[in-house]
């Protein structure tokens, strides 16, 4: 597996990739690890999450610094991730032991009360674009349910899969109970039959999630599955749009575009249009795009050419068939996975940017005749991870976010963003089950019914 510059197109460094035999023995090894760390107390897990809190903090100069050569990031949003990663540490040490302490219910019976045991090895299969948070999120909570966790991460961020694994070895945890493994997508979906694994997580596209989905349903393994994303930002007709349309291209922009919670489309009524437009455009073009590892850059590379090009192909089919495009949409010149920021106009039901998901800085401006035009178009997708909805009315946009929006988190007057504290995850073609908060802990145990006549 070759791990690959994106700002440069220079090949970083070559990594032996496991066999399938391999990993089988990793997970055997994992699973034995396991059996012996369920014993522990909580109190005592929760513990070496304060050590790995710590490790993260000591490293987030030297992680970010390896995210902006391996995929792109730009530093600053970089060490911003390696710090999340270590306020969820310190999220779950503090309150993932009361999520997981056992719970008495009343019944006939002497005593009868709900336990959470743990499931075994849980298999992360992550994806690139946000190459800790992703693995730690589904890591951590898992870990302290009393689990092993396997991370299959995507081969352009193997570096950073390295540093995982490091990160747990260096805050004590016990050897193997936290594996990264080389494989490639052939070999994790091989993985997911083996006697060893009982659970498998994913962070990744629509198609990866089905086919995953289907392996661990062939041999009745649970999944949580967090997958594309194709999110509305709803723009009403009282709006504040100077707010409005910073809250969106910030969303947008995120991960120069690369993330499946970022603003993809927004829903714009008439009378607002033109005024959130010209708004829209001047900040996409005022967004500083340049080497990811200087604090002032705010768009990067891409994280691989290819991905580029789909993008690129997706903007042309766009225009083709009728999009206006009012900023960018071409692709420069040199080496280097580079797009620029990019605002699509005129975007109509049919078009890539209307249907499907832009991973990039392309934004797509959709106009609606009214709030309840808006709402059918914000519903109007196969997607439904995140949306949000601008409105001078709390009131208004809460009855919005709460009853209206077909979404697992719907935010209002402000970007959708994942927290440590609130449960996390999509329906319809962004997948199900859910991670972080009290919710996500309990994904991977079994709920388990004691009773005693």
């Amino acid at each position: 597996m070759q791990s690959i510059n994106p700002a440069t197109s220079e090949p970083i460094q070559h990594y032996d990739e496991h066999t399938l035999d391999a990993a089988r023995d990793i997970a055997a090894r994992a699973r034995d690890v396991a059996d012996e760390w369920r014993q522990l107390g909580l109190g005592e897990r929760a513990a070496l999450l304060l050590r790995l809190e710590r490790v993260l903090l000591d490293h987030t100069s030297d992680w970010a610094y390896l995210m902006a050569r391996e995929m792109g990031k730009p530093i600053r949003e970089g060490r911003s991730e390696v710090e999340k990663c270590a306020t969820l540490c310190r999220y779950y040490a503090d309150r993932g032991p009361d999520f997981l302490r056992a719970g008495g219910v009343p019944t006939e019976a002497t005593t009868s009360y709900v336990a959470f045991e743990p499931l075994g090895v849980v298999l992360a299969i992550m994806p690139w674009n946000f190459p800790f948070w992703q693995v730690f999120r589904a890591a951590v909570p898992a870990l302290l349910a009393g689990n092993a966790v396997l991370l299959k991460h995507a081969s352009n961020v193997c570096g950073c899969a390295a540093a995982a694994e490091q990160a747990f070895r260096q805050a004590q945890f016990p050897e193997g109970l936290f594996a990264a493994l080389f494989l490639n997508s052939d070999g994790a979906l091989h993985l997911i039959g083996d006697e060893h694994v009982a659970a498998v997580t994913l962070t990744g596209s629509t198609r990866a999630g089905r086919e995953v989905a289907a392996r661990a349903g062939q041999h009745l393994k649970k999944t949580v599955l967090e997958l594309g994303g194709s999110d509305a930002y709803v723009v009403l007709g009282d709006a504040d749009i100077e707010a409005a349309s910073r809250s969106c291209v910030q969303s947008r922009l995120i991960n120069t575009g690369q993330s499946c919670i970022a603003a993809k489309r927004f829903v714009v009524v008439r009378e607002r249009l033109a005024e959130f437009e010209e708004r829209v455009v001047a900040l996409m073009r005022a967004a500083r795009q340049g080497d990811p590892r200087m604090l002032a850059t705010e768009i990067g590379p891409m994280a691989r050419t290819d991905l580029r090009d789909e993008l690129h192909a997706q903007v042309q089919k766009s225009v083709a068939l009728g999009a206006a495009v009012r900023l960018g949409g071409e692709v420069p010149a040199g080496p280097g996975a580079w797009y620029p920021a990019t605002v699509l106009g005129n975007v109509l039901p049919g078009m890539p940017a209307y249907d499907e998901e832009l991973f990039g800085p392309v934004a797509a401006i959709i106009e609606a005749r009214d709030e309840e035009h808006a709402l059918e178009i914000a519903n109007d997708s196969r997607f439904g991870l995140g949306a949000a909805v601008f409105t001078r009315d709390r009131d208004r946009g809460e009855r919005i976010a709460r009853d209206r929006l077909r979404a697992g988190s719907c935010f209002v007057n402000t970007h959708v963003r994942s927290d440590p504290r609130l449960p996390f995850g999509g329906v319809r073609e962004s997948g199900y089950g859910r991670e972080l908060g009290e919710f996500g802990i309990r994904e991977f145990v079994n709920i388990k019914t004691v009773y005693v006549a």
